[in-house]
């Protein structure tokens, strides 16, 4: 079993990103949950966030064609995971 210390899900609607991180805090885990603009500078911001809080992978709804410029902004940086909603809760 693979088990991810620093990692993302990411909720993507027209309107805005929902991204709900999981990092070590000491000898316990820490959830964040944040919500960015879909526009650019949203999503640039999200962008920084990922990267300033170590993420390795980023599991996303592949719903829509929402998922096209969030996954084309972070694949550089981190593994993207495109998941149906369904695998994406079990995830």
């Amino acid at each position: 079993e693979v088990i991810h210390e620093r990692c993302a899900g990411i909720d993507i609607s027209k309107v805005d990103v929902k991204v709900c991180i999981r990092v070590p805090s000491g000898k316990r885990r820490r959830s964040e949950v944040r919500t960015f603009s879909a526009v650019t500078s949203g999503l640039l911001a999200m962008r920084d966030w990922l990267v300033a809080e170590g993420i390795t992978v980023v599991g996303m709804e592949a719903t829509g064609v929402y998922w096209k410029p969030v996954f084309y902004l972070l694949e550089h940086d981190m593994e993207c995971w495109l998941l149906n909603a369904r695998h994406m809760k079990s995830v």
